[in-house]
C-alpha cells in the first residue's frame, strides 16, 4: 500500500495549487476561491472519490459550493492533469489526486468496491519492457487488478 506523510501532501497541495493557478490563468478561467477549496479537499484528504461524495463532504465542512462546481472543477483539474479519473467497473467516475505522484496500480474488490493501491517495480520494469520492444512512448500506466478483498473473498 501507498502511504505519503502529511508534510509530502502539504507540498504536493501547494506545487498542485501553483499549477492549478497558472492554468487557471492561461486559459483565462476564473480563480475562485471554491476552486481553490475543492483542490485542497482532494490534495490533503482525499484518495479515490467520487463527485458526490466530495460534494458531501464539501457541504460537512461549510463550504458554499454547488454541485456544478464539483463538476466543472473536477473537469478542469483532470483536463490541467492534477487528478485522474478512473472507471472501476460500476458505472461510475472514480477521481484520484495525480500530481506529483508516481504512477501506480490498483486492487478493486468487484463486492464492496474497496480500492488498495500498489507500487511494484517489477510491473514497472515489464511495462518499459514491452513498451521498447514494440517502439511504444508511455506517458503513464494503470494496472487494475479485479478480486475479491480480504473481507469479501469468502
Amino acid at each position: 500500500m501507498i502511504t505519503i506523510d502529511h508534510e509530502g501532501l502539504e507540498e504536493r497541495h501547494l506545487q498542485a495549487r501553483a499549477k492549478f493557478k497558472h492554468f487557471l490563468e492561461t486559459n483565462n478561467n476564473r480563480k475562485t476561491p471554491e476552486r481553490f477549496a475543492i483542490l485542497e479537499e482532494i490534495y490533503l484528504n482525499q484518495h479515490h472519490f467520487d463527485a458526490e461524495a466530495l460534494y458531501i463532504k464539501m457541504k460537512q465542512n461549510a463550504y458554499r459550493v454547488s454541485r456544478a462546481t464539483i463538476y466543472n472543477t473536477l473537469e478542469i483539474l483532470v483536463e490541467c492533469e492534477l487528478i485522474k479519473a478512473h472507471q472501476f467497473g460500476n458505472n461510475k467516475t472514480l477521481y484520484e489526486r495525480s500530481y506529483g505522484f508516481e504512477d501506480h496500480d490498483h486492487l478493486v474488490c468487484i463486492t464492496c468496491g474497496t480500492i488498495v493501491e500498489f507500487d511494484d517495480e517489477r510491473v514497472h520494469k515489464s511495462v518499459q519492457a514491452h513498451s521498447e520492444v514494440n517502439g511504444f512512448k508511455v506517458e503513464y500506466h494503470s494496472l487494475n487488478v479485479y478480486g475479491k478483498c480480504e473481507k469479501c473473498k469468502d
